[in-house]
């Protein structure tokens, strides 16, 4: 790794600073350091010229810090204070000290990392009610944000182009890296597609004022429930990639949510922000722009690849990221919605591989464990054993957990949905049911089957037990289930795939991709 520069190195020493920090982390980014010096944050701009932004000089340096300040008060007012001259004087380099200004910081106020949206998506702690918070403070900035004929130009059919080709283009070095040449061409094809019918669609947009100075770079990430609801690090750096219709933007955080396999959160977002905003023409840009977003981040994270000082580790994990998105991009092209199930014993992964796939296929998933809990009124992380047949397991029961998995689906599909059912579909009566479901509402249809060693089940099983999960299943369960196996005949070939999850979760996620394909 490159050696730090001598400032940077300052700025890890607490005399540095005015409030004499007791620790000090460093995190980079391509285009900043970033200083957690306790409750606040300094960051310091590097002087780089990436082509979409320009650091490369003190003053250049000094209006975009200004700018974000400007831009994040918008919607985070609390958090972003000033910006702060680093001097030297007296041999000592000092934020906010005397002497010649040789940098700038902005300082903000230290948000706290576990309400950050993404780590609340990873505990589960996210609900509907947070997603029509954070719609109803969108729909009120947007209706405040700037418009402009200068900006409304970023909502013509030309600037739209122009992004969607530099998108190809760009990522045409990625081709069956990142993303294959097949889904590369369909992605293609249904964005030139898709401007070149809705030409009149994208002239409303602007005729309706909907192309606003935006926040540019909304994802979970940048969302943070801390004394209300705090949106921050907007683009600062290029207007262009803030100007865009608030269909975009919103279609940005969708698809994030889609991304995190919370599809159903993804949903909420949605509904509350046409209900609040009545802006219901966003619909019909919603998979149009959620595709793009999609495929801007997978684009984003296959650039990363470039980078000759990233491990092996590294690379390896930004190759299932990027085509994770492009995977996502290449989903919002479909022309009806699916419903897979999957089906296997306890213990073989059924879960694990439901959740990798909603999130590049933007499915809502709906579990058989938390289904069948919530009916009985247990808490999720609460162990409750019975018997195969009996209590909560009895065949009445179960019945109804199904049923209502069915009832759930049907919505989900019926609003254009995509849903994967996580259960284990044992008997082909249930399977059959899902697919007459899936039938009913004009989707797709397609059936995993989860397989694993004894051994290694056994092993999963036991670990689940100590470590906790919403499962009950133990090896009691799996050997009835595997009694009881009826083998898989209700569909035909290309609607099935049978895999062992003894892989990768990723790579297993591909295989049923590429059976899907």
């Amino acid at each position: 790794m490159p050696e730090l520069p001598e400032l940077v190195k300052t700025l890890l020493k607490p005399e540095a600073y005015p409030e004499t920090p007791g620790q000090i982390e460093l995190v980079q980014t391509q285009m900043s350091f970033v200083f957690l010096a306790d409750e606040y944050v300094y960051k310091v701009k590097k002087p780089v010229d990436l082509g979409y932004l320009d650091y490369t000089t003190l003053d250049k340096r000094l209006f975009f810090c200004q700018q974000e300040i400007k831009l994040n008060r918008r919607l985070c007012p609390e958090v972003y204070l000033d910006v702060m001259p680093i001097t030297t004087g007296n041999g000592k380099i000092s934020i906010g000290g005397q002497g010649k200004i040789i940098e700038y910081a902005v300082k903000m106020r230290r948000l706290p990392r576990e309400a950050m949206l993404d780590v609340l998506l990873g505990k589960n702690q996210v609900s509907g009610e947070m997603m029509t918070g954070i719609a109803r403070k969108l729909a009120e900035f947007h209706r405040k944000a700037e418009s402009s004929t200068e900006i409304s130009a970023f909502g013509k059919l030309d600037a739209i182009t122009v992004n969607t080709d530099e998108n190809f283009t760009q990522t045409e070095k990625y081709l069956s890296t990142t993303i294959s040449e097949k889904k590369y061409g369909r992605i293609k094809d249904y964005t030139d597609n898709f401007t070149r019918e809705n030409a009149s669609l994208f002239r409303k947009r602007l005729e309706e004022g909907r192309i606003r100075d935006c926040h540019g770079d909304l994802h979970a990430a940048h969302i943070c429930f801390s004394d209300g609801i705090c949106i921050y690090d907007c683009i600062e750096f290029n207007d262009r990639f803030r100007y865009c219709d608030v269909a975009s933007e919103i279609a940005f955080l969708a698809m994030d949510l889609d991304h995190y396999g919370r599809a159903d959160l993804s949903h909420h977002l949605v509904s509350a922000y046409v209900d609040e905003s009545r802006d219901e023409g966003l619909l019909k840009l919603l998979d149009f722009y959620k595709c793009y977003r999609a495929y801007v981040r997978g684009k984003v994270e296959s650039f990363k690849l470039d980078d000759p000082y990233i491990s092996g580790a590294e690379k390896r994990h930004l190759l299932d990221v990027a085509s994770s998105y492009f995977d996502l991009a290449h989903a919002y092209t479909g022309s009806r919605p699916l419903l897979l199930i999957t089906t296997g014993l306890a213990g073989t992964g059924k879960s694990v591989l439901a959740q990798a796939l909603a999130k590049r296929l933007g499915a809502a998933v709906i579990s058989s464990d938390v289904t069948r809990k919530n009916l009985a009124g247990i808490p999720l992380a609460e162990h409750h054993f019975e018997e195969f047949d009996s209590g909560i397991y009895s065949a009445a029961f179960s019945r109804l957990t199904y049923d209502r998995m069915f009832a759930g689906a049907k919505r989900i599909l019926g609003e254009g949905g995509s849903v994967i059912l996580d259960a284990c579909f044992i008997k082909a009566d249930e399977r059959r049911k899902a697919k007459r479901l899936a039938e009913e509402a004009n989707a797709g249809f397609f059936i995993v089957e989860c397989t694993l060693d004894e051994p290694l089940a056994r092993q999963r099983l036991a670990r689940r037990l100590e470590e906790g999960s919403v499962s009950d299943g133990r090896w009691e369960v799996y050997q009835e289930q595997k009694r009881r196996f009826e083998p898989v005949v209700e569909v035909p070939s290309p609607n099935y795939v049978i895999i062992d999850t003894s892989q990768p979760v990723d790579k297993a996620a591909k295989e049923v991709l590429d059976k899907l394909d």
